[in-house]
């Protein structure tokens, strides 16, 4: 047995069945043996501390977009406004929203998709992590379609990976989690494109974008930012070193 499957099993045990083993965890070894990924297997996943339930089989959050959105709630923090509007666009689980509404206490975020399950998904995010439903509004919409109004911050994980590099894609990825929230044209940038376009019309003065990319785009985006003459921007490294989000001024 592979140690990442023994590991993974370990965590099934404890997080799912609290170490008493029942004939369902048999047949959920048997899934994570097919290749199925543990977050589905165990039905939730932590990001930030918040628990994310995977129950629709949204996008799994990943360690990299949980690195940017802690630098987000810093910038947050610092922002001393009393009213500030926020925008989670393909928000997926919602895991980016739920975050940022329960780290920072008084302000409010909109998360918008187009994905049916995805907006079942973040209604129950929400309600699992107890956030006030005053403080934020949920929206089916293709990109800013069905958005209304103005933010101070949008926060954006688009589908960025080309259609032409599925090789690069682990098998257990493009069998099990939804490819509508993973691929964006030949090139990686068809969504990227379509949402700069467009946001810097939804910012309000002084508002700021913060957006996740694939590290070999920076180049690719930085023209889009220019060509859309935005006021500033700033690509900035993850974890482990590489191009992985960018922010940039309205």
């Amino acid at each position: 047995m592979k140690k990442d499957l023994e590991k993974e099993i370990g965590w099934l045990l404890k997080e799912k069945y609290h170490h008493k083993p029942t004939q369902k965890f048999d047949e959920d070894v048997k899934r994570l043996k097919a290749g199925e990924p543990v977050d589905y297997v165990i039905g939730f996943t932590e990001f930030l501390k918040c628990k994310i339930d995977l129950s629709q089989k949204t996008l799994i959050p990943r360690k990299e977009t949980e690195f940017w959105v802690k630098s987000v709630i810093s910038a947050l923090q610092r922002d001393k406004r009393s009213a500030i509007r926020c925008l989670d666009l393909f928000s997926g689980s919602g895991c980016v929203g739920v975050a940022i509404l329960k780290k920072q206490r008084g302000l409010l975020c909109d998360m918008a998709d187009k994905d049916k399950k995805a907006i079942e998904q973040i209604k129950i995010n929400c309600k699992l992590n107890n956030i006030n439903s005053k403080r934020y509004k949920i929206i089916q919409s293709d990109v800013f379609l069905k958005v209304r109004g103005k933010y101070d911050y949008i926060f954006a994980n688009p589908p960025y990976v080309s259609t032409k590099k599925i090789y690069n894609i682990g098998k257990s990825v493009l069998k099990y989690e939804p490819k509508s929230a993973l691929f964006s044209g030949s090139d990686g940038l068809f969504h990227i494109r379509k949402f700069l376009g467009q946001a810097k019309n939804r910012l309000n003065p002084g508002g700021k974008i913060f957006m996740e990319f694939s590290p070999e785009q920076k180049s690719a985006i930085e023209k889009i930012i220019i060509k859309n003459k935005y006021a500033d921007f700033k690509f900035k490294v993850d974890q482990f070193n590489r191009w992985r989000w960018v922010e940039i001024s309205g």
